[in-house]
């Protein structure tokens, strides 16, 4: 998707009444923040995925989900192969800035097994 296509249809995000410093958020060892991706009209929670600095930037200009893939050690955009886009809403950060809840409109399953949430299965 193009950019403008995105925005077309309902990507990005509203600029924030003030600047917030990306490095204030307190990142792992590896650089890394969870973040809890979650349906913003249902509540759902889709996924955790974890990102770094530059994936959450990429988030915060591109208004889709990126990712940093710890298993294959590269950024990824949630749906560039799937066509399940994440077009977010809003992010928020807890208490202790080290995790992140970003609110989407889900296109299709957020789930690599298909399925709408990756906490499908229950105990």
């Amino acid at each position: 998707m193009t950019k403008k296509s995105c925005s077309d249809v309902g990507a990005g995000l509203k600029p924030a009444p003030t600047k917030f410093n990306l490095g204030s958020l307190k990142y792992d060892p590896a650089g890394l923040i969870p973040a809890i991706i979650q349906d913003y009209k249902t509540g759902v929670v889709l996924m955790l995925g974890y990102m770094n600095k530059e994936s959450l930037r990429r988030t915060l200009k591109q208004g889709r989900t990126c990712f940093w893939s710890r298993s294959r050690k590269e950024y990824w955009t949630k749906g560039l192969t799937s066509g399940h886009f994440q077009f977010v809403k809003s992010v928020a950060y807890d208490c202790d800035l080290d995790t992140l809840l970003i609110k989407v409109r889900q296109v299709g399953g957020a789930c690599h097994t298909g399925n709408r949430s990756c906490f499908y299965r229950k105990i």
